[in-house]
């Protein structure tokens, strides 16, 4: 373990986020919108990271890959021989292992200290992780990341943006606070005991020498403003119909004022 944030985030997902209770992780129950309003919206959501995969590849890196814990997530890898997962959690890892089977590579451990060769992968993947890596830290794994996957690839990041409008909106933060304090009371205090560092958008810019940097929507909201504000009915499933048309219509809005952007950076294939 290098440093208390990477200590802290494994005990939770091995003591809790991946826990399965019913048919869902405790960390589905307590970060995803289940509701069924909800969910084609947040399938359609999810199956955006397709359209920036390759059609066909050898090896596609999943960087905390967790369980890969909704069927969405298995789509990405179907084009190719092997999806390398890498998790701090042996436990996700097993998940994982029993849903793809011989088609997975399979590796525990802290992916800085994880010996992986230059230029290796035709697309590399990471989904709500890397904000929970140290900030401190995470410059390093974005490098890391590109130094892995093949020039012309992408590397695919669904990160989280600090400037979104309902984080900055003191009516809505209100209301937030006071829905994630009971829901607190009800799990025994332990809802947001998990690190979370999400950098500004402008902090990827940092690395426009090493990859042409693209930025798109994959979700304007968290879970919880997300449940606040959609009603779990036909009205709240059709508000999320056009929601996603707006997302997809006018992305540069929903990057600047959304909660969930999904970076593309395309490894360039010769320094500047």
């Amino acid at each position: 373990m290098r440093n208390n944030v990477e200590i802290s985030v494994k005990t939770f997902y091995d003591e809790i986020g991946w826990i399965i209770s019913g048919n869902e992780t405790e960390d589905a129950i307590r970060f995803e919108d289940l509701r069924e309003n909800s969910r084609e919206y947040v399938s359609k959501c999810r199956l955006r990271v397709l359209k920036y995969i390759p059609d066909f590849g050898v090896n596609i890196l999943d960087m905390a890959s967790g369980p890969i814990q909704y069927k969405e997530y298995l789509e990405y890898s179907k084009n190719f021989l092997f999806r390398y997962c890498v998790d701090l959690s042996q436990g996700a890892l097993d998940q994982a292992k029993a849903k793809i089977g011989d088609h997975g590579v399979f590796i525990c451990g802290n992916f800085l200290d994880i010996d992986l060769k230059k230029n290796f992968f035709d697309c590399s993947v990471s989904l709500h992780t890397i904000y929970h890596i140290d900030k401190d830290n995470q410059d390093e794994v974005i490098r890391k990341l590109i130094d892995v996957t093949k020039p012309g690839k992408n590397i695919i990041i669904v990160y989280s943006n600090p400037n979104a409008f309902f984080l900055n909106n003191w009516i809505a933060k209100g209301l937030l606070r006071i829905i994630n304090r009971k829901k607190r009371e009800k799990e025994g205090g332990t809802v947001n005991d998990l690190y979370f560092y999400p950098h500004p958008n402008k902090w990827w810019r940092r690395f426009d020498e090493i990859a042409t940097i693209k930025m798109v929507p994959w979700r304007s909201f968290d879970s919880s403003t997300q449940k606040l504000l959609i009603p779990n009915n036909k009205l709240g499933k059709k508000i999320l119909k056009i929601l996603y048309y707006l997302e997809e219509r006018f992305p540069k809005l929903f990057c600047k004022y959304g909660q969930y952007p999904m970076i593309i950076l395309t490894k360039r294939h010769h320094d500047p």
